[in-house]
This record gives C-alpha cells, structure tokens and sequence, in this order.
C-alpha cells in the first residue's frame, strides 16, 4: 500500500470571487469525485479543518493507493489534472507527505 497526505492553506481572496470555504468545499467534492474514477485508490479522505490557529491548514487530503505504481499513474490523470488547475488559483501552501506502508 501507498499513502499519500497532503495540506493546504486557502487563499481569503481567491481569484475565483468564493470565499474560503467554498473553496474547501469545492477542493472536498473534486476530491470525493476520484473514489472510483482513478484506477489503484482505495481510499480518498478530505477534511476540512475546524481549527483557527495561525499553525492550522484549511483541507487534509488522505488517499492510498494499492501500490507506488497505482501512485505513479495518479498525478498525470486527468480528473486529477483539473484538481491541480483548480488549486493554482485557490491554495497559498501546500505540504505533503508519501510513503510505502
């Protein structure tokens, strides 16, 4: 198994006009949308962060993946291509962390 984690912190002032929030929502369903859709993703959590600490980020992503090779071909998909483009307008941080479990 592959896991893939991944944090981010959201724009106030996107250039989208939505707040946040919509944002996070919106960043949750693309997300949820993949479960099925992407071949080797056997799990797809995404949470949205109830805390306010200046340490805090906005959206979790938890996914794992039947191997590092079901990984591999994740990023280059397309549905996950326009995730991507969709976070380039919205997201100020992003941190991740991959392992083999």
């Amino acid at each position: 198994m592959f896991v893939h984690i991944v944090f981010w912190r959201l724009r106030e002032d996107s250039p989208n006009g939505r707040s946040k929030r919509e944002n996070a929502l919106e960043l949750k369903q693309r997300f949820e949308a993949l479960r099925g859709l992407i071949p080797g993703i056997t799990r797809c959590d995404v949470g949205l962060n109830v805390d306010t600490s200046a340490d805090a980020c906005d959206v979790a992503l938890y996914s794992e993946f039947e191997s590092r090779a079901a990984f591999e071909d994740y990023p280059p998909h397309p549905a996950h291509q326009a995730i991507v483009a969709f976070l380039k307008d919205v997201r100020t941080e992003r941190r991740v962390v991959d392992y083999e479990s």
